[in-house]
């Protein structure tokens, strides 16, 4: 059992393994001029990031958005934590994305096929 083999969808950068999750949270950006805030989905991953500049070096958590919304996605948190715990306990395979649909974030899991005689 686990989630090495569930890979989850980034909004903008590829896919992240499922067993890298460490923390789930949704908050919202600022808004900028020019730009409306909007409610993000996030997952904190197991590995930290490091970034420098003249004044030093600086690690913090890796963060990795998974989806945005225009409105607060109160219980997608949660529901993401309930879907990885059955997906690992089930020992499933394949692609989680988190998606929008009528103003409210959805969760879908596409299974890998495992009929390698298909072309």
């Amino acid at each position: 059992m686990g989630l090495k083999n569930v890979w989850i969808s980034t909004l903008s950068d590829g896919l992240i393994r499922g067993d890298q999750v460490v923390g789930i949270e949704s908050h919202r950006t600022p808004e900028l001029t020019g730009k409306v805030s909007r409610w993000l989905l996030d997952v904190t991953l197991a590995v930290p990031a490091g970034s420098g500049n003249a004044d030093g070096w600086d690690v913090a958590e890796l963060h990795r958005t998974l989806a945005q919304s225009d409105t607060e996605p109160r219980s997608a948190p949660s529901e993401l934590a309930r879907t990885l715990h059955r997906l690992g306990e089930d020992d499933e395979a394949g692609v989680l994305r988190a998606v929008t649909r009528d103003g409210s974030l959805r969760l879908e899991f596409t299974p890998f096929d495992n009929d390698r005689d298909r072309d």
